[in-house]
């Protein structure tokens, strides 16, 4: 029944366990990332490790080894005694190493890009609940990680990190790790302003695409005519391409999904502008072949010489929905291009521009006045 330390990496956030005397180490290099780091406490804690009726029991019991040592030998007792079970009714889960597991066993199965919509959540609620075990966090608790939480990101930012609690108690559930009601159900969300999203009119499209670094150019194009998010973009291969049906196959989607988008002509021309130039199984590729996995200087490169301020690639996305919904195409098709699940994701997108609303409007009196002429109203 071992004493051994546990240590997260500040850079990435990824654990370790530091045993047979690696406790007294000061500092360490990540694994992970490979990034150094000094070890104290406040990025580690001791745990103890047992086993006891053919189970094997892993708790975090704080920063001191001595404390460690004490709990160790009373669980011991406890054991001689046969009364373990009889103070220990429930499991005492601890969130780090429960989110560890979620991270391993759910959100890398399930989340094709969870290094980018996972980790960055998951990070900021293992720092807050360090120390707590999963039956320790409660609805008060939450609402101050909320109120934390707010002041270093935006609203919507912070939803998506109390989203992903939700989705590590719901897991604790089912695995039948955690007895009771999960506790994010009783916390509020907050309100998001939806009002802001950043989408290209169809100038701004023009001088992106003319402006474009050669490089990510027929990527640029696809992402504006598709609507495909970055990771689909990326790991988009070949053989995912049928040019006589005109379709992409979409594989592997962020909600696990398999979906088919139809190829317009300038979809078609920009991926055969990639082939002349690619020696990859991926559509998009370095100029050694690898697939890309950050293109933030040459986006950036052609964000500045279009002339285009305040965008991000996802707001490609955006731009393309926008343009779909102010074409007056349906919600729904447009939600089903996008690869949303609901309706709900989808209706962000159809914060159109005053312009397009007043061509709804005529087109109305148009339809009235084409069906009937004597209806035309008269000033």
């Amino acid at each position: 029944m071992p004493i051994f330390k546990r240590v997260q990496c500040p850079h990435c956030s990824s654990s370790k366990d530091l045993r047979n005397g690696d406790d007294k180490i000061k500092k360490d290099v990540c694994a992970s990332c490979g990034n150094g780091y000094s070890i104290s406490d406040k990025n580690s804690s001791y745990y103890v490790d047992y086993r006891y009726g053919g189970e094997r029991f892993r708790e975090s019991v704080g920063k001191s080894r001595a404390l460690a040592e004490t709990i160790l030998s009373k669980i011991q007792v406890e054991i001689a005694e046969g009364k373990h079970l009889d103070v220990k009714k429930k499991k005492k889960i601890s969130f780090s190493l429960f989110a560890d597991e979620y991270l391993e066993l759910y959100a890398k199965t399930n989340n094709i890009a969870w290094k980018r919509s996972i980790v960055p959540n998951l990070n900021p609620l293992k720092r807050f609940f360090t120390d707590k075990l999963l039956t320790e966090i409660t609805p008060h608790l939450i609402e101050q990680f909320k109120v934390e939480r707010v002041k270093q990101v935006s609203p919507a930012a912070t939803n998506r990190a109390l989203t992903l609690l939700k989705s590590i108690f719901n897991r604790a559930i089912e695995w039948e790790k955690f007895d009771g009601h999960n506790p994010v159900t009783k916390v509020k969300f907050l309100r998001e302003d939806n009002h802001k999203l950043r989408y290209l009119e169809k100038e701004e499209i023009k001088r992106l695409i003319d402006g474009c670094d050669k490089v990510i150019r027929p990527l640029i194009v696809v992402a504006i005519n598709t609507g495909m998010r970055r990771g689909e973009l990326f790991n988009l291969k070949w053989q995912d391409i049928d040019f006589n049906k005109g379709i992409i196959h979409l594989l592997r989607t962020k909600n696990g999904e398999r979906r088919e988008l139809p190829m317009n002509e300038a979809v078609k021309t920009a991926i055969i502008e990639a082939k002349k130039q690619s020696t990859s199984e991926f559509v998009f590729s370095t100029l050694r072949g690898n697939a890309f996995t950050v293109i933030k200087r040459p986006f950036a490169r052609s964000l500045k010489s279009a002339g285009v301020t305040n965008f991000r690639f996802h707001d490609l996305r955006h731009t393309f929905a926008s343009q779909l919904a102010m074409a007056s195409v349906d919600l729904n098709t447009i939600r089903e291009l996008l690869g949303h699940k609901s309706l709900k994701m989808t209706l962000r997108y159809a914060h159109l521009s005053s312009n397009h609303k007043n061509q709804a409007v005529d087109l109305l009196n148009e339809c009235i006045q084409g069906e009937n002429s004597t209806l035309a109203v008269k000033i």
